[in-house]
């Protein structure tokens, strides 16, 4: 009884914020997403990560080994989906990074927040950022046919990333009034990335869900075990093992159709995975944070 109330009190906040977002919508007031994302991943979720990892009380040897881990972890799951499309016979450049990258931003941030605390957050935000240039660069790639190196390292949230594990290992802080603008900016992230994932699948329309929840049920068992298998590799410590775990069990990303759309590839597949592991993740990830915690 006390590990269902425990993970409900994690969970709960998180859904509650994206059924706002989806509620938003669903009664006719405005909500520009685009304008709410740029917001979010150039200014508030780089100053989120780089307090993060600058305040963390963590050693810099353990961040280097979950960036290892993480690495790892994206790298076995890459290898068993292109396996799965390719076997399948599905559009690589439609389905692969969909299957391979989940919503480590709006919802993985939150849940190891609420889980594990500021300790969890710090190690969420290092599988984010992994998570981000191996998305600006493999998966822009694979769905747009090339990419650029270059574009990763003008991206503010990888930068923030590198900023602020320099800061970690170095022992700098910021003076301290900078420090709480630059938090007071970085805790608008969470609320706002949740409510923007309700609005964006509210806004979504969706075909053959019936694929869509059967890849959906194979990408929480493949990533969860990727995690697990890569964290018991690097020898991670529990906190950092299991935030692994549910960072990589995330759903698909809204992110993930965006780029479909944007690439003139078949979108509509990629929004009932969007939409089809979003509502998987309402079981999935409580039954994952039962198993971790």
């Amino acid at each position: 009884m006390n590990l269902a109330l425990t993970v409900l009190n994690i969970t709960a906040p998180v859904f509650i914020l994206a059924a706002v977002g989806y509620c938003w919508v669903k009664l006719g007031f405005e909500y520009r997403v685009e304008f709410v994302t740029r917001l979010a991943m150039t200014l508030s979720v780089p100053c989120l990560i780089f307090v993060a990892l600058m305040t963390a009380d963590i050693a810099p040897q353990a961040l280097g080994s979950l960036s290892l881990a993480s690495f790892t972890a994206y790298g076995l799951v890459s290898i068993v989906f292109l396996g799965i499309v390719k076997l399948r016979k599905l559009d690589t450049s439609t389905y692969l990074a969909p299957l391979v990258f989940g919503n480590t931003g709006n919802l993985g941030l939150p849940l190891a927040m609420f889980a594990f605390g500021e300790e969890g957050l710090s190690y969420a935000v290092v599988v984010f950022a992994v998570m981000a240039i191996l998305s600006f660069t493999i998966s822009v790639w694979v769905v747009a046919g090339g990419g650029s190196p270059i574009r990763v390292i003008k991206e503010p949230v990888v930068a923030a990333t590198f900023l602020g594990a320099l800061f970690l290992w170095q022992g700098w802080q910021t003076p301290i009034f900078l420090t709480n603008a630059l938090e007071l900016i970085g805790q608008m992230a969470i609320p706002i990335m949740l409510i923007t994932l309700g609005v964006a699948i509210a806004r979504l329309e969706t075909n053959d869900m019936g694929r869509a929840v059967w890849l959906s049920a194979i990408k929480v068992v493949v990533s969860a075990g990727a995690a697990w298998t890569a964290a018991r590799w690097f020898g991670l410590a529990p906190i950092p093992s299991a935030v692994l775990i549910v960072q990589l069990a995330t759903p698909v990303a809204v992110t993930s159709y965006l780029l479909a759309e944007k690439y003139g590839h078949e979108a509509q597949p990629v929004a009932g995975l969007v939409v089809a592991s979003t509502l998987l993740c309402v079981i999935s990830l409580p039954l994952i944070l039962a198993f971790v915690i």
